[in-house]
């Protein structure tokens, strides 16, 4: 057993969330029961995921993407009701990490991605309001196959792949989420393969700059940073953690 404000301190502080504007309220964005047996995470916040999440009996939901942000009506009515009402009637938390957590070098969904690849981080990309989100490793020539294979297995998904650059790649450029378009900031830093979320129409681009291109889907790029955050809080908190997997087929 935890203390909610000790574990939220921690992670405001190891994810350093005051470090990058972001649309998202990172951070404690509903406050439950004072004490934290058992955390359990997912990728969107939603009803969805917050009554399957229940079955396992939280006291405090971690997500990358929550319920409240900085271009919505913040007034509790209507779904939104129903969405702060299901966490409440629990007294259950929710904790959201967004650009905190795909920018973070160790747990974060893009540094995650590199070291399942067993790629080292090297070099920022992708910059956001003066800090970065994502990330350029490098590793020993690895074939292209042999990446998508790998990523494929390791977050459950089924890539796209825009397959015209080296067959042998040893730059990686990684943005998880939906972040297409950065592939020219990719072609510009001299990157063999782009691995991103979202799908987009840069065919051409990629044909022409000869770069390979992975779409690994929005969500299952999104899943590695909550799982590691879990192992981090079991092991500084010693508290039980769990994973929701409820995929958008995004």
């Amino acid at each position: 057993m935890a203390e909610l404000k000790k574990i939220v301190k921690y992670l405001d502080k190891y994810l350093e969330i005051e470090e990058i504007e972001d649309k998202s309220w990172n951070g404690l964005q509903v406050e439950g029961k004072k004490e934290v047996n058992k955390v359990v995470s997912s990728v969107t916040a939603g009803v969805d995921v917050f009554e399957k999440a229940k079955k396992e009996n939280p006291d405090l939901i971690l997500v990358h993407h929550g319920i409240f942000w900085k271009n919505s009506n913040p007034s509790i009515r209507d779904w939104y009701k129903e969405r702060v009402l299901s966490l409440l009637k629990k007294d259950i938390s929710l904790y959201v990490s967004h650009l905190p957590l795909d920018r973070h070098p160790v747990v974060g969904n893009n540094a995650q991605i590199l070291k399942v690849l067993k790629v080292e981080v090297k070099e920022e990309m992708s910059e956001r309001k003066g800090k970065n989100i994502g990330w350029i490793g490098e590793c020993e020539e690895k074939p292209l196959k042999e990446i998508v294979d790998k990523i494929n297995e390791e977050i459950s998904t089924k890539s796209t792949v825009l397959d015209y650059g080296k067959k042998k790649v040893k730059r990686i450029g990684v943005v998880s989420g939906g972040a297409p378009y950065d592939i020219f900031e990719a072609i510009d830093k001299e990157v063999d393969l782009f691995i991103t979320g979202d799908a987009a129409d840069i065919t051409e681009v990629a044909k022409d700059a000869k770069i390979n291109v992975i779409f690994a889907g929005h969500y299952a790029t999104e899943t590695l940073g909550v799982k590691a955050l879990n192992s981090l809080l079991k092991n500084k908190f010693n508290i039980e953690t769990s994973f929701v997997d409820v995929p958008t087929n995004l």
